[in-house]
């Protein structure tokens, strides 16, 4: 008897062990939080050079951590760069690679309800086949949150919660008013599977890095994603010609600007003759909305502070396209929308104290299509089985003790392409063309095509193949046909 009881004693320290070995080891898993703006300059950073912007918190996050010059997202606006941060993929592998987004607000209609509700915006998405990081971590035991721009979709079966989010508070499109919250008029937000106006006045900075709070508040003694996609400093979603073509702050932020004028001009909007933003005020409501998105970054990682989470904690922060015309892109040529390094070469900084060196600056060629594969291997995970990935691991380069091993990126927006092979990158664009070597001309002012017909053969060569291997790839929607 005394032996048994002795057994089962034994045999209950061991599970107790077991559990607690298991929990340990689940609360070794690091946190991630990535932070993605809208829009963002390449220079409108402090630590990019800028002596214009106010940006102390992402700064300081530069300065604890590692700053990157050379990184890119996969296309130049946002939906298709996002929708690549979350499942590792080209936008031509994952499917979605253009905008989802009606174009009856280019000519100044607002559209009834009842039409929206059929419209490509409201009913497109992302492939539900695609598995997203979301979706690995959650298997791994972390609690997902996402609050901000989720722009993969507004029918149930898209939105974060069906593609392994546990929480969700945010916009659903691509861009909304800051205030109403509000799309050319139609309301945008959602709690989790929800619409809601809840907060509706409110700005929306604020608003998600309210929740973010919360979420690190809630889930401090588990390991956690949490992914913090800001809107700002993306321009208003509104209708009025006065705010449309501007991004929107409040007036707190607007008066940090005092050599900016906060005024309207003569213009014209929708073909006719209106009041609209100047271009002190467009560049004033940017950097106005960039500090207070700077503020609220600050407030989230002073409450990893709080939690004492910083040492167990990647932090991450880059924009999901090129700025646009408020922004300052120096020493880069052109912006959003386009295949010049202004449109998808952007800022890039990384923080994780056990791994990389604070106050380094990185100059290796990496891109957004990194970050999925890095995240697997920061949670203990494998890379789901049967599916291409497009990047790789880049823990290792981030912290010095590694080059990057990319050579090669590709783009495409319609007609639009880019190459970058190497040193060089070649531009066949509505917007101009050419041959740069990037090692010397980061602005792409000086076209080698003539001079160097062997390398743009190349580099044409080398985007033919990739093109060949995007349509092998499985077909996927919402675009293709199939």
């Amino acid at each position: 008897m005394l032996i048994r009881t002795g057994c089962a004693c034994l045999f209950s320290l061991l599970l107790m062990f077991c559990s607690l070995s298991q929990t340990s080891g689940a609360e070794r898993l690091p946190n991630i939080v990535l932070i993605v703006s809208d829009d963002q300059g390449y220079q409108d950073l402090g630590c990019a050079g800028s002596d214009e912007v106010l940006t102390p918190h992402l700064d300081q996050l530069a300065a604890d951590g590692v700053r990157c010059t050379s990184f890119y997202v996969t296309w130049p606006a946002c939906t298709p760069s996002r929708g690549s941060i979350l499942t590792g993929r080209y936008p031509q592998r994952n499917g979605l690679y253009d905008m989802i987004r009606n174009d009856v607000a280019d000519f100044g209609r607002k559209i009834p309800a009842a039409e929206y509700a059929v419209s490509p915006e409201r009913i497109l998405g992302m492939d539900v086949r695609e598995i997203m990081i979301s979706d690995v971590l959650k298997e791994q035991g972390y609690q997902n949150g996402i609050f901000g721009k989720w722009d993969g979709g507004q029918l149930q079966r898209y939105l974060p919660l069906q593609n392994g989010f546990d929480e969700f508070y945010g916009l659903t499109n691509t861009g909304i008013d800051y205030f109403t919250h509000e799309r050319y008029g139609i309301p945008s937000m959602f709690r989790q599977n929800t619409p809601t106006t809840e907060d509706k006045g409110t700005y929306a900075t604020d608003l998600f890095k309210r929740e973010a709070i919360q979420f690190i508040e809630k889930n401090k003694a588990n390991p956690f994603f949490l992914y913090l996609p800001f809107n700002a400093p993306h321009g208003a979603s509104n209708l009025d010609p006065a705010i449309r073509g501007a991004a929107q702050a409040p007036k707190k932020y607007k008066t940090m600007y005092p050599h900016l004028k906060d005024t309207l001009t003569e213009g014209t909007r929708y073909g006719k003759p209106a009041q609209v933003p100047s271009k002190e005020k467009r560049r004033l409501e940017y950097l106005a909305a960039v500090t207070s998105m700077d503020d609220a970054i600050g407030e989230v990682l002073a409450a990893l502070d709080e939690h004492q989470l910083r040492e167990e904690t990647l932090v991450i922060f880059f924009s999901d396209n090129g700025g646009s015309g408020a922004a300052d892109n120096s020493p880069l040529r052109g912006f959003k929308g386009q295949m010049f390094e202004g449109g998808i070469r952007v800022p890039f900084i990384a923080r994780y104290p056990k791994v990389i060196p604070a106050g380094t600056v990185n100059d290796d060629f990496l891109t957004a299509l990194e970050l999925f594969p890095t995240f697997v291997q920061l949670a203990s995970a494998e890379l789901p089985e049967g599916v291409t990935y497009d990047g790789f691991d880049m823990l290792s380069v981030l912290s010095g003790e590694e080059t990057s091993p990319r050579q090669e990126m590709f783009w495409e927006r319609r007609n639009d392409r880019a190459a970058r092979v190497g040193k060089y990158k070649w531009v066949a664009s509505r917007k101009g063309k050419g041959l740069y070597d990037l090692s010397t001309d980061i602005g792409e002012q000086r076209d080698l095509s003539e001079e160097h017909p062997e390398v743009l053969s190349h580099l044409q060569a080398r985007f033919k193949a990739w093109k060949a291997e995007m349509n092998a790839s499985e077909p996927r929607r919402p675009f293709q046909d199939f």
